[in-house]
């Protein structure tokens, strides 16, 4: 297991870096609560770049870089949702604000695979989200956009987090964060989803968020709560790879998930050493085997050298053009 004194730092003054992506070049991205995305680049600046408003309103949770050096981001917010579109002049459009007619609720992830299709994940329709921090609720679902539009995939999902196609590209694994498992689903070469089973569950206080995988084959899933980073072998073994744990305050949030009255401060409630609840993972690095830890309460990422090489993402070589001109901007205040 990794020692939390291997851990580097990179960026700084990020705000809830949830989601990270890692490039070819050496700039990592990261979704801001600021209302957009912020780059870190190969010097460990950071910058952001943000809707042009003066009223903020978007929370951007999962992000996805385009062939086109934009950005897809999916809209947390309280009540509403959606995937927006956000260009390097800070311009900001609807890419998907409702499916069959119905408004998308707060939407948490967005994710391009290889074929240049996309992944959006509706975690609940329950109000607050909360409501939703139960074994015994199941309506989240998954949304594919491709050129035949926009449909439904596959719902009645534990808390759709994020998801990601595996290196045969015959299967979607998902992350059912409330049922604490990780499920997969056949996937055909129109991009229909059947055939769900599980892969592998998890325990106490450990609440699967982030996942992606490495050219073995495992997956690696990211653990809020627990702060646990758990490699998955393609039989469902587990193996944790890395972990900051506060195990008693775990003990009082496993306590109230299994009473059905979790909420959204007991997630404030753990007290790690140096992990920050982290939420997803991206493998980068001229040999695929430098780790980036996005999280949801710090203001920098983690990094860690891996024993074994991450799967090239789609979006590993996209440069966006408008890198240059955002790095010689002032840094944007926290």
């Amino acid at each position: 297991m990794l020692s939390l004194d291997e851990l580097e730092f990179t960026g700084s003054e990020l705000n809830r870096p949830e989601c990270v992506l890692a490039t070819r070049s050496g700039h990592l991205y990261t979704a801001d609560a600021r209302g957009g995305v912020a780059v870190t680049y190969p010097d460990g600046r950071s910058r952001l770049l943000a809707h042009r408003t003066e009223s903020p309103w978007l929370l951007p949770n999962g992000i996805a870089l385009m062939p086109d050096g934009t950005f897809l981001l999916t809209h947390l917010g309280d009540v509403s949702g959606g995937v927006f579109q956000l260009d390097g002049h800070g311009e900001l459009t609807p890419f998907l604000e409702e499916v069959d007619g119905v408004a998308l609720p707060p939407t948490n992830f967005v994710g391009r695979d290889h074929a240049g299709g996309i992944w959006i994940t509706v975690s609940t329709r329950h109000h607050p989200r909360h409501q939703a921090a139960r074994a015994d609720v199941a309506d989240g679902f998954i949304v594919r956009v491709d050129e035949h539009g926009a449909r439904i995939a596959a719902e009645g999902l534990g808390y759709t987090n994020e998801c990601v196609v595996d290196p045969t590209r015959k299967y979607l694994y998902v992350n059912e964060t409330f049922t604490r498992r990780v499920s997969r689903f056949k996937l055909d070469k129109n991009g229909t989803l059947s055939g769900q089973e599980t892969v592998t569950e998890f325990g106490p206080a450990d609440f699967p968020d982030g996942l992606t995988f490495d050219s073995a084959g495992d997956l690696w899933v990211t653990c809020i709560i627990s702060n646990r980073l758990i490699r998955v072998a393609p039989d469902g073994g587990q193996q944790v790879f890395l972990e900051d744990c506060d195990h008693e305050n775990m003990a009082i949030v496993e306590e109230r998930y299994q009473a059905g009255c979790l909420q959204g401060a007991d997630f404030d409630r753990v007290k790690p050493k140096v992990l920050r609840n982290i939420s997803s993972l991206a493998f980068g690095g001229p040999d695929l085997r430098t780790a980036w830890l996005g999280c949801l309460r710090g203001a920098s990422l983690a990094t860690f050298r891996s024993p074994s090489a991450g799967l090239i993402p789609a979006h590993f070589d996209f440069v966006p053009t408008w890198l240059d001109q955002l790095a010689s901007m002032p840094s944007s205040p926290s």
